[in-house]
């Protein structure tokens, strides 16, 4: 138990204190796959999925796709699925889809539509915290 929360708690500072590498900006609109590494911002819109470490998705940006990263960030609109070690849904933002994740954070006036699990690795398998399962539309309030 202790393990999972310092690799988890080592993860969000790695991840805090990474340079951003990458930079979609806001007057960029991608269709395709991507997949990096390092810290990638997207300001502007991505159709297509996403994979690689950690992701910012700023209020400006908008992804319809599957994000499976190490970290996500998230103040913008993404209409798919989320896989990631971290989840952090700021103010404003919008995910609509099935989100998984070993650590959710959830701001006032975050919305999330969709169904969210807990998931912890135990011998190389996943499972899922059923006491932190939850379906329909959510914000913060849960």
């Amino acid at each position: 138990m202790f393990n999972k929360k310092d690799s988890l708690e080592s993860e969000l500072q790695k991840a805090e204190s990474e340079t951003i590498s990458s930079i979609i900006d806001k007057s960029m609109s991608v269709s395709g796959e991507i997949v990096f590494k390092g810290k990638t911002r997207v300001d502007g819109n991505i159709n297509g999925n996403i994979s690689g470490e950690h992701l910012v998705l700023s209020a400006s940006g908008t992804i319809t796709g599957d994000v499976d990263v190490a970290s996500f960030v998230c103040h913008g609109s993404i209409n798919g699925n989320i896989i990631a070690k971290l989840v952090n849904a700021r103010k404003g933002c919008f995910i609509h889809g099935s989100l998984e994740a070993g650590s959710l954070s959830v701001e006032p006036g975050a919305a999330i539509d969709g169904e969210v699990r807990a998931a912890a690795k135990q011998d190389n398998a996943t499972t899922s915290a059923s006491a932190q399962s939850y379906e329909g539309t959510t914000s913060s309030d849960f």
